[in-house]
């Protein structure tokens, strides 16, 4: 007789994705027991296929379905740019209208660089300082506005704190 012990033909070495996989089918198992998968919607109803194999289905599918509109970059850019003033006049600070223009150039020198796709890409990076400029005397132009627009009340009459100083 031999010391050594029988070899089980039925033992093998488990990996980690292999003990997930495992998992993973158990916990489904149990689910389908417990009946969790009996309702769904669409239950018996046929899968919608096209006649061919398209690799790219449910990019196609979920486009449709969300509504996405994908534009070529020399037409987003074009649409970035129409829209960039009224973005910019929504921000409040220099600073992140710099960003914002910096971020705008940024995808249109990125677009020069990539294959042409599309019309051509006729957009141009904008000019930072001149369109800060612009921002501000924009900005400068809407404030006189509301200036003149508030209703001329007379004298003002001096603010009472809200809050006195205990002694």
């Amino acid at each position: 007789m031999s010391s050594a012990a029988p070899h089980d033909p039925y033992a093998f070495a488990i990996d980690d994705s292999v003990a997930i996989a495992l998992l993973a089918d158990l916990q489904v198992r149990k689910a389908i027991a417990r009946g969790e998968f009996d309702d769904l919607p669409g239950a018996g109803e046929p899968i919608d296929l096209p006649d061919q194999h398209d690799p790219e289905w449910w990019i196609r599918s979920l486009i449709q379905r969300e509504h996405i509109a994908l534009l070529p970059s020399s037409i987003q850019l074009r649409k970035d740019d129409a829209a960039l003033d009224e973005r910019l006049d929504q921000l409040t600070d220099e600073r992140s209208v710099r960003r914002e223009i910096d971020d705008f150039n940024a995808r249109v020198i990125r677009a020069r660089y990539e294959l042409p796709t599309g019309p051509p890409l006729i957009t141009m990076p904008r000019d930072p300082d001149a369109t800060v400029a612009a921002w501000a005397e924009r900005r400068a132009t809407r404030a006189a506005k509301a200036r003149e627009a508030a209703p001329s009340a007379g004298p003002r009459r001096a603010r009472r704190p809200r809050f006195r100083r205990r002694r």
